[in-house]
């Protein structure tokens, strides 16, 4: 029986250049993402269907945000321009997020006969991030998403930015859900694994916004519309928005 995926996409290596004329400050970076988790330090829970469900769907999704911000990154800077928050973000915080959720789903031993939202497996959870298919998903809904983020992203430095504001609120809203399940169904392991991914996903969409704003885009993510705008997200000790 075939694992569900829940590992990291193709990592390309990216190194950091001098910022280019439009590239983004690397101030507000929103790395504060400092929670270690530790799978072994939790007794087991019993999932239900929705949280097994939960975790195979925000493993696609934590992998979305790696995929789209490198890919977005690497695509920007062929033109010159560097986004330092795709970076960043990617690199030092997406691929954490990405381990935290393998981890459950390799505790739980989850595989697509446990799961009822994924659709044509394409690979185990075995497979290292470097042989994972970059932009490729199992779950319909997650594939669509990618496909028209990272269709918006290519335009232009600010809509890569966008970008990221889109994803972190969908991000937010999605663990919302999933940590209320997690709470009712007392399983410890996934409501903590989930808060971490929450307080990390508002910490990236404040540091979209201020990318957006030293870009002169005042409004910062709430440019994008009432769906976007979340003054209430908490920010980090530094203030970072």
């Amino acid at each position: 029986m075939k694992n569900i995926i829940i590992g990291l996409a193709t990592a390309t290596a990216l190194t950091l250049v001098g910022c280019e004329s439009g590239s983004s400050n690397v101030e507000g970076n929103g790395i504060h993402d400092s929670r270690s988790f530790d799978v072994n330090n939790y007794p087991d829970s019993t999932l239900t269907q929705e949280l097994k469900n939960a975790l195979a769907y925000m493993g696609n999704e934590e992998r979305l945000a790696y995929d789209v911000y490198s890919n977005l990154y690497n695509h920007h800077l062929e033109n010159g321009i560097e986004i330092n928050q795709l970076l960043n973000i990617s690199q030092k915080s997406e691929i954490k997020h990405i381990g935290i959720v393998q981890s459950l789903v390799q505790k739980y031993d989850l595989g697509e006969n446990d799961l009822s939202n994924v659709e044509n497996p394409i690979a185990d959870n075995s497979v290292s991030f470097e042989n994972m298919p970059s932009g490729e998903y199992d779950i319909p809904k997650i594939q669509a998403l990618y496909d028209d983020l990272y269709a918006k992203g290519v335009d232009s430095g600010q809509d890569a930015l966008e970008v990221g504001c889109m994803v972190e609120v969908v991000d937010v809203t999605d663990l919302d859900t999933y940590i209320t399940l997690a709470q009712n169904s007392q399983a410890q392991d996934v409501l903590d694994a989930f808060n971490i991914l929450r307080d990390g996903s508002y910490n990236h969409y404040w540091a979209f916004d201020k990318g957006l704003k030293n870009m002169g885009i005042s409004d910062g993510c709430c440019s994008l519309g009432s769906e976007y705008c979340h003054p209430e997200y908490p920010q980090n000790e530094k203030g970072n928005r």
